[in-house]
């Protein structure tokens, strides 16, 4: 494995945003079509909240089985704003930390993904998933 690997080597940099103004209509129209699971929400170019596709399950009746699906039931998502559903008190990276150090991270938090932001802008996305293709490059 090659130690000190940064973070920007294996981040989504081309990341899916969404503002607060969005509806979660749009949110779940997202997830399905990019097929990806965390969606952070932007005011211009920084972070203000991360929403994943578990907060939508949690406030609808979704069918998380069939995700192909694109009627969706918009009648709780206009119940809530994308604001009242995301996370709002984000841990964060910075684009130069290490691979390892954000695999700690994620071990220790109950979430699989995290924004990396350099100078307050969002410049990526890191997830358990990333992390995973990683360690299978390197068997």
């Amino acid at each position: 494995m090659r130690k000190g690997e940064p973070i920007s080597s294996i981040m989504t940099k081309n990341v899916i945003t969404l503002n607060s103004k969005d509806e979660l209509e749009t949110a779940e129209h997202l997830f399905k079509k990019n097929k990806i699971r965390h969606i952070p929400v932007v005011k211009g170019k920084s972070i203000i909240g991360m929403l994943s596709y578990t907060d939508l399950l949690r406030i609808s009746f979704a069918d998380a089985v069939d995700d192909d699906d694109e009627t969706i039931d918009t009648t709780v998502y206009n119940m809530f704003t994308i604001e009242q559903v995301m996370a709002k008190n984000l841990v964060s990276v910075p684009s130069s930390a290490t691979v390892k150090e954000v695999a700690e991270i994620l071990a220790k938090k109950e979430f699989h993904a995290l924004p990396v932001v350099d100078d307050n802008k969002l410049v990526g996305i890191v997830t358990t998933t990333d992390l995973i293709k990683y360690l299978i490059e390197q068997i």
